[in-house]
């Protein structure tokens, strides 16, 4: 038998993990010496050792390993494991992507970055139309809001708020412009003839901060499809424009904040 030291040198393990393996009971020692209390192995060990150390190589949890070794369905941890192992490798190559987009910017800290979130599910309630021109936009926004709380006096909206305006149209259009206008509430209230409810469901968004005047929100509609083709995204609804910071808030329109929500899928 060989003592702790002698067998960490034979199976190229650390003692520090041997005694590890010891206490979590993966690899007991073939025998303890009452009078010392040092740890005694055999080199029939060493077959189970190697067997625990691949496991681990292979990224497996100690308790994977516990339940492969202990003659559990050992197939089925590690197609498991595979599995998560392979969406973080999606992950990663994800990341990577991101961040090769950032390196070939010339300035790091140039205008625009895209980041992506998960946007929760929401009831909401909405109004479609046309509004002549984008200067009525918001015309066209406190009315909805008005027509829906004259429907619905007690309907509050949901915290933290969201609301956003998608563009129906499949093209870009100066006049006659269709969209539709969303506003995140608690319930589903009394709908009208022109406020609607639905729920909205849960999206990944690739989202990207526009700050200034709305005449310059192309740029960061170009950035951002520029963006979603480096990564390999594409876009599976109409992108949604949600005002932070506007003209009912700031009266200079360099500091309007307006995000760029664009839901997607990755190819």
């Amino acid at each position: 038998m060989h003592r702790i030291g002698a067998f960490s040198q034979l199976s190229k393990v650390t003692v520090a993990a041997l005694r590890y393996y010891d206490e979590v009971g993966l690899l007991k020692p073939a025998r303890v010496d009452p009078d010392t209390g040092y740890r005694l192995y055999t080199t029939a060990q060493l077959v189970p050792l190697q067997r625990i150390v691949a496991l681990r190589q292979a990224g497996l949890s100690i308790d994977e390993v516990s339940a492969v070794l202990s003659g559990q369905d050992g197939a089925a941890v590690l197609e498991r494991r595979r599995e998560e192992m392979r969406w973080e490798i999606t992950l990663a190559r994800g990341r990577l992507a991101r961040l090769e987009s950032i390196l070939r910017q010339e300035d790091i800290f140039m205008e625009y970055q895209a980041v992506i979130r998960d946007i929760p599910s929401c009831i909401v309630f909405y109004k479609e139309g046309v509004i002549p021109s984008y200067a009525s936009l918001s015309e066209f926004v406190t009315q909805a809001g008005a027509e829906c709380a004259a429907a619905n006096p007690t309907l509050k909206c949901a915290q933290p708020d969201y609301s956003f305006v998608s563009y129906v149209d499949h093209e870009y259009k100066e006049k006659d412009v269709g969209l539709m206008y969303a506003q995140a509430v608690t319930s589903v209230g009394r709908e009208t003839d022109a406020i609607k409810f639905k729920t909205m469901p849960a999206v990944q968004a690739v989202c990207v901060y526009h700050r200034g005047s709305y005449e310059k929100l192309g740029e960061a509609y170009a950035f951002a499809m520029n963006w979603l083709e480096q990564n390999g995204y594409r876009c599976v609804d109409t992108a949604r424009e949600c005002y932070i910071d506007g003209c009912w808030n700031k009266e200079d329109p360099a500091e309007y904040l307006t995000e760029l929500q664009f839901p997607v899928k990755h190819i």
